[in-house]
């Protein structure tokens, strides 16, 4: 097979990918490789929102904001590290004009003051947006400056295997469809920036593109962190994407219908009164994820829309052509709140739809874009998996526990229980800088492969060569874990069916390469969706034990998820729940929260001490 040799690889060609590549490359580490599966793939460039958010240090206005105030406000979001909010806070601004450099046009006024204002969690107006697709303009200016440095991209490449021994990476396996043979790249310097395990959910607004590489690098050692904790939400299915925003403000109806789309009803006014319909749709507006403190305002459109499509098996539809039923023609009889929003807005009057046209236009074209046309049909929702506030565990370089490997973006754990809207974005900018920095100082002369890295290498090899051949069962592998998650690990949990999961999850990868069949004529395809599925059960089995062992140890609910025991009570706010794979088995245990450090102030002694 072919083999090459970098002192660092990038996997990954979202925007936290590319962020590293740049970074690494300015930073003077220049023989260097980005490896991805598709590089039009993955959550950065084929998600957003109506105003998809970035968060940032406040450069605008008379309004007092400091780096200290920033870190607070993300360890006030509970279970996380001080270190890593202080670096996501310090290095925000950096990051955020290295993208307006690279021409990601957010919005100044005429004196070049970035004008912000606020999303969920802020306290300041830190947030910011290039519009709907400000993740997919970040990696598309990124790539572009990426691809001016001659960096060699190696797209098509699935990833198979982390090869890593002792503590140590070593380098990773790969399969290139493009050489229909396997490639081994050999660094000891691993930016993983694969995204979250987007591929555990059935009910997803991750793009269909991007399923996550977690459950490889939980194999190969590394420690998860914070698994618990997620984001849920309404969003469209058929073209997925969050239903946030002014696609909530304008006050569409909700409609539940049977399968086969008959006996449409307005199914919100079986539980709420006219006032609190529209109230609640509302607020649904900026308080988009699934909270368990607003079962009783917000969050319960998103359990009756559960309760539709889970329990009673129906279909729930946004319908932009009529107003909801009591809602008069001006508008007079909805909250303070509301009316006040939509009449500066100049909308109290009209459908949804034409309230949408005027308030927020890109919107509607978004969904014309793929084929979908809000003023003539309904749009089709479910409560979605979003985004996972934990993952891999690391450091305040973000590197993990095994050494050399740097999760950055949505791989790494970097979230607490809750975080403000668009931080995301800006975590992963600073974690590709903060990996990149780190790596730039350290020894990269090349080192043979360890004995141990070339077994895992030629078993993982071995694994796939020996796959049975017939009536494939990877699709079928993939919609049943996917399915049991969505229904009983995502916004909606149970203790005990957390561990029916996690049982079943193991006992699957138990057998896996005995039970998995591939497609004789469509083998090699085939073959990539059986690894697939491999690294998906890895991480359902080590997530929902994680999940099972959380309310075990007393977490209940928090953050965008319900379990039956009740309210948390913020015992475990300090706390961080880590997890590792250890010989087959799941061992979880909590850690308190590294503090926010006293960081030095005196000019003269950081002029002179080494960062590194």
């Amino acid at each position: 097979m072919k083999q090459y040799s970098f002192e660092a690889i990038i996997i990954g060609s979202g925007a936290a990918g590319y962020a590293a590549a740049d970074r690494l490359f300015q930073l003077g580490v220049k023989n260097i490789a980005l490896i991805t599966e598709d590089r039009l793939a993955g959550t950065s460039r084929n998600t957003g929102s109506d105003k998809q958010t970035y968060y940032k240090l406040t450069l605008t206005g008379d309004q007092p904001d400091s780096v200290r105030q920033m870190a607070e406000t993300y360890f006030a979001g509970g279970a996380i590290d001080g270190d890593t909010a202080l670096c996501e806070a310090a290095l925000s601004a950096r990051g955020f004009l290295h993208l307006v450099e690279l021409g990601v046009p957010f919005p100044a006024n005429a004196y070049g003051e970035y004008v912000g204002y606020k999303t969920d969690h802020d306290p300041a107006k830190r947030a910011t947006s290039a519009g709907p697709l400000t993740s997919k303009l970040m990696t598309e200016a990124l790539e572009r400056r990426v691809l001016s440095l001659s960096i060699p991209v190696f797209d098509h490449c699935t990833l198979e295997r982390v090869l890593a021994a002792e503590g140590q990476a070593e380098g990773v396996l790969c399969y290139s469809t493009e050489l229909h043979d396997y490639v081994l790249f050999q660094s000891q310097y691993i930016v993983y920036a694969t995204g979250g395990p987007a591929g555990l959910y059935a009910r997803s607004v991750y793009p269909g593109s991007q399923h996550g590489a977690t459950g490889l690098a939980l194999e190969a050692g590394a420690m998860g962190k914070n698994l618990t904790e997620w984001q849920y939400g309404l969003a469209s299915i058929g073209f997925r994407w969050n239903v946030s925003g002014t696609y909530q403000q304008v006050l569409p109806r909700y409609i539940s219908t049977a399968q086969d789309g008959s006996d449409p009803r307005e199914f919100l006014r079986d539980a709420l009164s006219d006032e609190e319909i529209f109230d609640r749709t509302f607020l649904k507006g900026y308080q988009w994820p699934f909270d368990p403190r607003k079962t009783e305002g917000s969050s319960r459109i998103d359990i009756l829309v559960y309760q539709e499509t889970e329990i009673k098996g129906r279909r729930v539809f946004l319908d932009y052509r009529e107003n909801p039923t009591g809602l008069q023609a001006d508008l007079s009889n909805i909250g303070a709140e509301a009316h006040e929003y939509l009449e500066k807005s100049g909308v109290l009057s009209g459908t949804p739809f034409e309230r949408l046209a005027k308030m927020n236009p890109k919107a509607i074209d978004l969904y014309l874009s793929h084929g979908i046309d809000l003023e003539h049909e309904m749009l089709e929702i479910a409560v979605c998996a979003q985004h996972n506030n934990g993952g891999l565990a690391g450091d305040a370089w973000w590197q993990s526990n095994v050494k050399g490997l740097y999760p950055v973006g949505e791989a790494n754990g970097s979230h607490g229980i809750y975080r403000p809207g668009g931080s995301a974005l800006n975590a992963g900018q600073v974690g590709a800088l903060r990996a990149a920095t780190y790596i730039a100082k350290q020894d990269r002369s090349p080192k043979a492969l360890s004995a141990e890295a070339l077994r895992q290498a030629e078993e993982r090899m071995t694994q796939l060569e020996g796959l049975q051949t017939g009536a494939s069962n990877t699709a079928e592998i993939r919609r049943t874990l996917s399915t049991r998650m969505s229904l009983n690990a995502a916004h909606m949990r149970s203790e005990q069916e957390l561990w029916k999961i996690a049982e079943a999850a193991r006992h699957e990868l138990d057998g896996f390469w005995q039970t998995c069949t591939v497609a004789e004529a469509f083998a090699e395809e085939d073959r990539l969706q059986a690894l697939i599925d491999y690294d998906l059960l890895i991480a359902q089995y080590v997530y929902t034990t994680a999940m099972a062992d959380a309310i075990r140890d007393g977490v209940y609910s928090r953050g965008s998820y319900l379990v039956e025991q009740g309210m948390d009570d913020g015992s475990h706010n300090d706390k961080i729940q880590e997890a590792a794979l250890e010989n087959g088995q799941v061992r979880t245990w909590f850690r308190p929260v590294r503090p926010i450090p006293d960081s030095e102030q005196w000019f003269e002694t950081v002029y002179n001490q080494t960062q590194v």
